[in-house]
């Protein structure tokens, strides 16, 4: 069973991605693109510790939204859009943690 609250990428919750609704352009990139400019200024404040965990929760969501059953019949663009900044977050959160 998906939870279509679990929030996914900072604010952003499963059903914004998994869903028809918002529209991929411009508006999930538009919120895609604010959440990630949000925590990745957040990250400066963060221990390595935390950062290590952030890390971990970040990889989980990315694995949980591309695990679903029947993903085929999902919105298979906003999905890979999340990927990508999914993707960036966790770049930036691997180079706060090696320096």
């Amino acid at each position: 069973m998906t939870d279509l609250n679990r929030k996914i990428f900072g604010q952003i919750t499963t059903k914004e991605i998994i869903g028809a609704s918002p529209a991929i352009i411009p508006d999930t990139k538009n919120l895609l693109d604010a959440e990630l400019q949000n925590l990745t200024s957040n990250l400066e404040s963060q221990t390595k510790e935390n950062l290590q965990k952030l890390l971990e929760e970040q990889q989980n969501a990315e694995k949980y939204v591309n695990s679903r059953p029947g993903a085929m019949a999902l919105a298979q663009d906003k999905i890979k859009l999340f990927t990508e900044y999914s993707q960036q977050y966790i770049k930036t959160i691997n180079k706060k943690l090696q320096s």
